[in-house]
């Protein structure tokens, strides 16, 4: 039991680093004022540690933590739940694009660490990645063209 608690403890140690991270992005990207995105950062991480409390008590599900966040959060964030209003009041003080960069620092780290196990996948791994970044790309602009057209802007 012990080494449950020392896992969750290190992992609030990291989400609140990372927190930190993103407070004072969203300061300087955004010009959000810390204390204002405060109480919708913690929210944020309370939703994150739950997230990954529950992957731990349910692993025979391979559901991955972030995809337990996705789900607390559109729960908790329907029209027609009771507590939309609040957790929506709180965390709109912060900024989606302001939480991706230290996410995607911490993505790039874990790839880097797995250099030789990409190495091993080689030239399939270009290819790949160039099929996900045009299908991303058409798949954008598809949409994009679709919404001007209902819009009437084009």
């Amino acid at each position: 039991m012990e080494a449950v608690g020392t896992k969750i403890l290190n992992q609030f140690k990291v989400m609140l680093l990372v927190a930190i991270i993103t407070l004072i992005g969203q300061r300087i990207g955004y010009d959000i004022s810390i204390g204002k995105a405060v109480p919708g950062m913690l929210l944020i991480m309370l939703i994150g540690m739950v997230a990954l409390i529950i992957k731990d008590f349910t692993p025979k599900l391979k559901f991955p933590a972030f995809a337990w966040a996705s789900l607390i959060a559109l729960l908790l964030t329907m029209p027609f739940v009771p507590t939309s209003e609040f957790v929506l009041s709180y965390t709109k003080d912060v900024s989606f694009l302001g939480t991706t960069t230290p996410i995607l620092a911490f993505a790039g780290i874990s790839v880097g660490m797995k250099v030789a196990k990409l190495k091993q996948l080689s030239w399939k791994l270009l290819v790949v990645a160039v099929f996900v970044f045009i299908g991303t790309f058409f798949g954008s602009a598809i949409i994009a063209q679709i919404v001007l057209k209902i819009q009437g802007l084009i």
